[in-house]
């Protein structure tokens, strides 16, 4: 036979309330993380004429293979204007195309 503790005097409505309050949410609720952030490069969304002659004589020379990619780290300027610079060389016959994949079209140089 074991005997039971004493039973404890119940606490009021506001004791409970201060108990709830106090207890493990003390930090309060869980914030969610916003994820990461990468910097936001501001790269050129129009081309000055200087910048242009110097595209379109040095990637024929010097760039192997010719990508949206590599276009925008070579000349830091926005994809869609390394697309508009890599169709109109390709229309020039400077370069020509390798692999027409419309989400990764690939370029080389001629000759």
């Amino acid at each position: 036979y074991s005997a039971m503790p004493p039973k404890q005097p119940q606490k009021s409505k506001a004791q409970k309330a201060l108990a709830a309050a106090s207890s493990s949410r003390s930090k309060g609720k869980k914030k969610w993380s916003k994820g990461k952030v990468r910097e936001k490069k501001n790269y050129a969304v129009v081309l000055s004429q200087a910048m242009k002659d110097d595209i379109f004589t040095n990637v024929p020379k010097k760039m192997k293979m010719i990508t949206v990619y590599t276009m925008v780290e070579a000349y830091k300027i926005n994809a869609s204007v390394a697309r508009r610079c890599i169709k109109e060389l390709a229309a020039a016959g400077k370069i020509q195309c390798v692999s027409n994949h419309s989400q990764m079209p690939i370029y080389t140089r001629v000759g």
